[in-house]
């Protein structure tokens, strides 16, 4: 259902400086308001939801370099000065359009088979009359919250143009808590922080990390999106962006005095944030706003504000359970590279045939055989391989521009042969492409890349992007390496490939558009769990923040805790619990889930292991049970291709007592609740790999109380009974 009426008003009706008449947006339930006016020339914008003020006034535009080009200002004359160079001041309102959009679709893979996308729209003109220049913001207002985007006509006064900034504003009615990771061009890969906002700038200095491969922070106050947040009066707000197309990535910078945070974008090498040609248009900046934090994980706004699918053919892409040689090189039980013969590899030059193997090499024939066997026997899709092609030796920190052709393998690994025993059992490998973060060296190589993939029947590929960018002096959420990672998608989509991208950006609900780029790690993920930690309540905020815009390869399933016991290189100590890591294959939705550890550490636990092998990666409806950023959420989700549900359930700062009802079951129908729950002593080292299996009867009118440590969590598999 679509109404479209449409509002215009004279041009010149108002003028510039003096017009501040309201045009005000509510969302389908009339819950939330949005209001527009030009105030002193300045396009701004304010929120209320239920009848209280969430967002103040905020000012809204862009300041623009002096570098734009002639097209924009020369022409101009004595105009082109200072005045010129802003596109926030002298505004007068053209004209206003509005729309009213009610349509259901179905997404490719998700946490359920259709998404409602219903919203009210106002898209206001405004005209720079001083400057003969034009710009539409386009409102949309949606029952959890509002999006709004830039966009420029073609226009002979604003053709070509650098961003110096965008100045768009989303001033806070208070000191309000945040959960808040540092603002970064380079990484996300940080523990979440929750403190007041006027608590930020004095905590900042402690929460950088500078061991990460590439660090670049940039303000005292600056901060990442998906940035939650939480009014003392219970109202949660979620400010994130969605639809990042040809422009960099987003941040927040605020200014603790009035409590306003203002974009900031990632900018290239030079400080330039953005070159446009009109006609463009800006990603959508959006505010969720709900009063009940389960509404935050249900809410699919980021999707909504994305484009329809761009591919008329989907049947290629298929959701992934894999496994991989990976988690013993991330604990120091195996290496990456060949040999530690070679300091410098050339490659083409360098003979690895003529080197001693360390021993240590875990992408060799007979290891990635034995994951193959595991895989098939226990109904895995997918084997991820790390380490088997040339030039390991000398990959990381070395800001090396040629340094993997991404076709040539080790001589311990034996392509061709691994790659029809894999099919003899049913199962694909997956290709990794670590970068070593030489993008022009990536771009150099992806066709002949991809066309070994398509020679040997992959079609997922693990994507890395670690250390400093190359081009040298760019950064990793810019705006040209935001075009970079959109090009390897769709790329990848000629050759029917699917693409999990990590150290890339973060998600802004792109794989909607292009649903084969089906996951991305952009966030601190289970490998930092064997490199220092994460903190008990990790699992427990990204779902509220990280996961906004997309699903993460967080690679859960970790099984042993004391990583000292099967590698002498370790002493780490990790904190969960086997149910906890059960419950992230539920809370942490992606269509691309990995069981991490080892094998050997699987067969010690084969009757937890079931659950993994059971639970789904696609799904027909979720519902959240229980939600607090931070502290828990439980989700229940039924599964796409049969009548079985499944509950996963994480504790993050404390201990807790959860109690749910099972009211989503078909009513009348009796069901079998397999329940995996931590045992009683599971808050000590010996108890993290101790649970209890129960099994019980159940139906929709059941209600279950279970105990989670903090940190762990429980799962329940829900499974018809025969009528």
């Amino acid at each position: 259902m679509r109404h479209h009426i449409v509002l215009s008003l004279a041009l010149g009706l108002m003028a510039a400086g003096t017009s501040k008449a309201d045009e005000v947006l509510k969302s389908p339930d009339g819950d939330i308001a949005l209001t527009f006016e030009i105030r002193d020339g300045r396009p701004t914008y304010f929120v209320d939801f239920k009848g209280k003020q969430v967002i103040a006034p905020s000012g809204l535009g862009f300041d623009l370099s002096s570098e734009s080009g002639r097209n924009s200002f020369e022409q101009q004359g004595k105009k082109a000065g200072a005045d010129a160079l802003s596109l926030k001041d002298g505004f007068e309102l053209a004209g206003v359009s509005r729309d009213s959009v009610d349509t259901v679709w179905q997404p490719v893979w998700g946490e359920e088979s259709e998404i409602r996308d219903h919203y009210n729209e106002m898209t206001v003109s405004l005209r720079q009359p001083a400057f003969d220049r034009s710009m539409e913001i386009r409102f949309r207002a949606y029952d959890d919250g509002i999006g709004f985007r830039y966009e420029f006509p073609g226009q002979p006064n604003l053709n070509y143009f650098v961003i110096a900034e965008e100045a768009t504003e989303f001033a806070m009615t208070g000191d309000h808590t945040a959960y808040w990771i540092p603002g970064d061009y380079d990484t996300q890969e940080y523990n979440y922080t929750r403190s007041r906002l006027s608590e930020i700038r004095g905590l900042f200095p402690s929460k950088i990390n500078p061991d990460n491969a590439s660090t670049t922070p940039f303000s005292p106050t600056g901060v990442q999106t998906a940035l939650q947040l939480k009014t003392d009066d219970g109202i949660y707000l979620n400010i994130h962006e969605a639809a990042t197309v040809d422009y960099p990535t987003m941040h927040l910078n605020l200014n603790d005095t009035t409590m306003t945070f203002s974009s900031w974008l990632t900018p290239d090498n030079q400080g330039r944030k953005g070159y446009m040609q009109t006609p463009a248009k800006s990603p959508w900046r959006s505010v969720m706003i709900v009063d009940d934090a389960r509404d935050i994980l249900a809410s699919r706004l980021i999707y909504n504000l994305n484009d329809p699918t761009a591919y008329e053919d989907v049947s290629w892409i298929k959701p992934v359970k894999y496994i991989g040689v990976w988690w013993e090189m991330i604990t120091g039980a195996g290496t990456w590279n060949y040999t530690d013969d070679v300091y410098s590899v050339k490659l083409g030059e360098t003979d690895y045939t003529k080197t001693r193997p360390n021993g240590r090499h875990s992408a060799n024939t007979a290891k990635v055989k034995r994951y193959i066997d595991f895989a098939a026997d226990h109904g895995f899709d997918q084997v991820l391989v790390e380490g088997w092609n040339e030039g390991w030796e000398d990959w990381f920190g070395q800001s090396k521009d040629y340094v993997f052709d991404f076709v040539t393998p080790y001589p311990d690994f034996d392509l061709k042969y691994l790659t029809d025993y894999a099919r003899s059992k049913g199962v694909r490998l997956m290709m990794h492409h670590e970068t070593s973060a030489s993008v022009r060296n990536y771009e150099r190589h992806l066709d002949q890349a991809y066309k070994l993939m398509n020679d040997y029947g992959y079609n997922a590929v693990k994507s890395g992007y670690v250390g400093n960018i190359i081009p040298r002096g760019e950064y990793h959420y810019s705006q040209w390496l935001n075009n970079h990672y959109l090009y390897a998608v769709r790329k990848a989509a000629d050759h029917k490939i699917m693409v999990n991208a990590h150290e890339a950006s973060r998600p802004t609900g792109l794989a909607r558009t292009y649903p084969n780029l089906i996951g991305n790690e952009s966030a601190r993920g289970t490998e930092y769990q064997a490199m220092g930690g994460n903190e008990k309540w990790h699992t427990s905020i990204l779902p509220f923040t990280r996961l906004q815009g997309g699903p993460m390869d967080y690679t859960p399933g970790i099984f042993e805790f004391d990583l000292s016991t099967f590698t002498p290189y370790n002493n780490s100590k990790i904190a969960s619990t086997i149910p906890g890591q059960l419950a992230l294959y539920v809370t942490m939705y992606s269509p691309l889930q990995m069981a991490a550890d080892l094998p050997e550490h699987y067969e010690k636990h084969m009757d937890a292991f079931q659950f993994i092998k059971d639970v789904p990666v696609e799904w027909e409806r979720s519902v959240y049970l229980e939600a607090e950023p931070m502290e828990y959420v439980t989700v229940a989700r039924k599964d796409k291709n049969s009548d079985e549900w499944y509950v996963g359930s994480t504790a993050g700062t404390a201990d807790r007592k959860s109690t749910i009802s099972l009211s989503f079951l078909d009513p009348g129908r009796k069901y079998e609740a397999t329940i995996y729950a931590e045992a009683p002593d599971a808050n000590t080292v010996d108890g993290q790999t101790r649970y209890d299996i129960t099994r019980k009867t159940v139906t929709s009118k059941s209600k279950l109380t279970l105990g989670a440590i903090a940190g762990g969590g429980y799962a329940i598999s829900i499974k018809p009974l025969k009528r």
